[in-house]
């Protein structure tokens, strides 16, 4: 018998792992994430606002976003989808561009729906992150948005 490999606990401590329960369909949470229509209107923290530069949301495919914050700078966010399987799993990378245009360190982000009685159940998971400060950071900026996506999937759910 094989057992998993274990994962070194520095580098579990360097990812971020949130769970929410959306009062929505799967199908639609899962759309939330893949369309531009719904994707620029959730992301981001409070205040802020989204617009896409480049979405192909299929394996292989590159997006490159943008994250206007109110105070009026931006933050430019790219990468790939590696894995795109409607409407329970989504796997791409994640990583913000330096005012060169580059990008910073890339880490992997991995969404998974699962239907639960008309509700939806997301866990989320983004790792590994270079510093706990990012991770943090990671986490305070996408909790808000997950607030965010709750409160536009109450005004699109039928």
């Amino acid at each position: 018998m094989t057992s998993a490999p274990s994962i070194p606990p520095a580098a579990k401590e360097h990812e971020l792992v949130i769970t929410r329960l959306f009062k929505a369909p799967r199908e639609l949470v899962f759309k939330a994430w893949t369309e531009p229509q719904h994707l620029v209107r959730w992301p981001g923290p409070k205040g802020f606002t989204a617009t896409s530069d480049k979405f192909d949301c299929s394996p292989g495919g590159f997006y490159r976003t943008c994250l206007h914050a109110p105070d009026g700078t931006d933050h430019w966010v790219r990468g790939t989808y590696l894995t795109v399987e409607p409407p329970a799993r989504l796997v791409f990378t994640h990583a913000w561009e330096g005012d060169d245009g580059n990008p910073g360190p890339e880490t992997i982000v991995t969404v998974t729906f699962k239907d639960e009685d008309g509700q939806t159940l997301m866990h989320f998971h983004q790792g590994v992150f270079t510093t706990l400060a990012s991770r943090d950071g990671h986490g305070e900026g996408w909790s808000q948005s997950f607030d965010r996506l709750e409160a536009y999937l109450t005004e699109v759910s039928p």
